[in-house]
């Protein structure tokens, strides 16, 4: 496994090593002592999966304290833009963003430590996307940013008029607005 570091200090991006043979591809997807050797001491305790059809924009979220979560995400089946915005208020790097490509071709992951907003795009019907998270859900600490927030400046990869989202996700504040509980 290789971790690669981003332009925002603990952003992860995980490239397994896939073993292919004329059977199809073997790998592991997470290895604790690897991510503890790559000071990703993670205590997981859900997974989650979605399906989602081209265009489906889930974010920008975040659980605050003692729910903040670190999740890591990857692609099962399809692609995706996937999007992690630092809102820790002491970062260099705070309102900074990382997009990258998660697929099923690529197998890349991403590990998003707690303090940042998160979200992705669809980019393909049928799109498989599942992550691991170290807190469990809670709704009353999840906030949000819109996903189209002009200060964010996010490049999807998609068009506006294919995106798809909740309700929820529709009504979100802009960034300007945002209280980092980070």
């Amino acid at each position: 496994m290789n971790f690669i570091k981003t332009k925002i200090k603990d952003l992860l991006i995980i490239e397994p090593k896939i073993w292919k043979d004329d059977r199809g591809y073997f790998y592991e997807s997470y290895n604790k002592q690897r991510f503890d050797d790559a000071g990703i001491n993670a205590n997981f305790v859900q997974d989650n999966q979605s399906l989602s059809q081209k265009g489906t924009l889930r974010g920008l979220h975040a659980q605050s304290n003692p729910h903040a979560q670190g999740k890591l995400v990857r692609v099962i089946k399809g692609k995706v833009i996937d999007v992690a915005v630092d809102i820790r208020k002491s970062s260099e790097t705070y309102g900074q963003h990382v997009a990258l490509e998660l697929s099923a071709d690529n197998h890349h992951m991403l590990w998003v430590p707690p303090g940042f907003l998160h979200g992705f795009v669809t980019l393909e019907d049928d799109t498989i996307f599942t992550y691991k998270v170290t807190s469990l859900y809670n709704k009353s600490s999840e906030f949000g940013i819109v996903w189209n927030d002009s200060e964010l400046n996010i490049d999807w990869g998609i068009a506006a008029e294919e995106i798809i989202l909740s309700e929820k996700d529709k009504v979100l504040p802009l960034f300007k607005n945002l209280t980092s509980p980070f």
